[in-house]
């Protein structure tokens, strides 16, 4: 039986350790979550690759929501992610799109400079109207996993599409649900099939800023591993 995977989206250093003490499996960082996410700065990649050794993917986006990338933009792109590599990090969350589908020949180019790094098809997918044949195109890339809310605006209203996209994928690749999971989703989520739970277990500190919060994670991570050994599903 394949194990839970709890992956916390942490806007910061301090997040991200917050979620290591909580329990997560597996960070993916990135900066300005409040605007949708973007790189992190190097200075924090190098930082927390220093201060543990739990697998961390980080997010490859130089504008918070845009999906569409330029020649220069892709070189930038392209950039982050060898200094990713160079620094022992274990992979990297991208995704390219071009007319309402998948950027194949942006994302060969991608993947081939990420390798041998995990790569991760981000949310951009879920801005796309069309299931199979995107996701046939990510699996065909070679990307290693999905994050997906199942083309929808968060995972409640995408679970009958989650549940299609897992039986579409076929274990051709791992789909990670992220997108408003939480502690009360979480075991329907699991019902459908999920088994890679993707969360940033935010609140606002007194600096409006968003960070994760112990609690919230500590609960999620109580709960999964309870379901998950329960064997019921």
């Amino acid at each position: 039986m394949q194990d839970v995977i709890i992956e916390c989206c942490a806007n910061s250093i301090s997040s991200a350790l917050t979620a290591i003490k909580a329990g997560v499996d597996r960070i993916e960082l990135c900066k300005n979550l409040e605007n949708g996410g973007e790189t992190p700065d190097y200075s924090d990649i190098i930082k927390l690759r220093e201060l543990t050794k739990i697998p961390i993917h980080i997010l490859i986006l130089p504008k918070a929501n845009q999906f569409i990338y330029s020649e220069n933009e892709l070189e930038k792109i392209n950039h982050d992610i060898n200094f990713c590599k160079k620094n022992n990090i274990d992979g990297v969350v991208i995704g390219a799109l071009e007319n309402n589908i998948i950027n194949r020949f942006q994302m060969k180019k991608i993947i081939k400079t990420a390798k041998p790094m995990k790569v991760t098809f981000h949310r951009a997918f879920d801005t796309l109207n069309e299931i199979e044949n995107n996701l046939h195109a990510i699996i065909e890339l070679g990307c290693n996993y999905l994050l997906t809310s199942g083309q929808k605006e968060n995972v409640d209203l995408g679970k009958e599409n989650i549940e299609k996209i897992i039986q579409l994928a076929d274990n051709n690749i791992k789909i990670i649900a992220g997108g408003g999971v939480n502690i009360d989703n979480i075991e329907l989520l699991y019902k459908l099939g999920v088994r890679e739970f993707h969360l940033s277990g935010t609140l606002k500190n007194n600096n409006n800023h968003l960070e994760t919060n112990y609690e919230i994670i500590r609960n999620v991570v109580k709960k999964l591993k309870s379901i998950n050994n329960q064997k019921l599903y």
